[in-house]
């Protein structure tokens, strides 16, 4: 999957005024979903970026509507090194930084029990992290859940989601690494 230049899924909460986080509100980034199963899932992929600039990156995007989201990045630090970054959008967008990755590839997943969500990283496809644990408002039907490629700041770049895994699981502990 490519990104153009100029592409994000992004609301600024600072406003498109001189905006405090990154100065722009963007909702143009590639994106490839599907329908979110009705019940508990997890949606997990290997994430390759071939970085380009900062802020280029591979992305598993759970949304609702254009107010409503949240996305897992494998993102391009301004310190040059691949980050694990989420996003939690109600009406305006949250920033949040993980751990950096010293590789060209992640895994990252997406999963909901009941009416949470969890975005978990895991730097061998084994050993799950927990990144954040959230809800969105009344657990907002219909979901649609799936890849982005975003490059808001450089001439875009190239993202590889290799082996996709969608099952309609309960994940047991967010916590347990697992």
């Amino acid at each position: 999957m490519s990104s153009i230049p100029g592409t994000d899924i992004f609301t600024d909460p600072g406003g498109d005024d001189g905006g405090q986080v990154t100065s722009s509100t963007l909702h143009n980034a590639a994106t490839l979903l599907t329908d979110a199963p009705a019940g508990d899932f997890q949606l997990s992929a290997r994430v390759r970026v071939r970085f380009a600039g900062t802020f280029d990156a591979g992305v598993l995007f759970l949304r609702h509507d254009r107010e409503t989201w949240a996305k897992l990045c494998f993102e391009f630090s301004p310190r040059g090194q691949g980050m694990i970054v989420s996003v939690v959008n109600n009406r305006v967008s949250d920033d949040a930084n993980a751990f950096t990755v010293d590789s060209d590839h992640v895994h990252l997943r997406i999963s909901r029990k009941g009416t949470v969500f969890a975005f978990h990283a895991s730097v061998d496809g084994e050993r799950w992290e927990l990144i954040r644990a959230f809800s969105l408002p009344d657990g907002h039907q219909p979901l649609e859940i799936g890849f982005e490629a975003q490059s808001p700041q450089s001439d875009g770049c190239d993202v590889v989601f290799d082996e996709p895994r969608l099952v309609e699981r309960t994940i047991s502990d967010f916590r347990d690494e697992s």
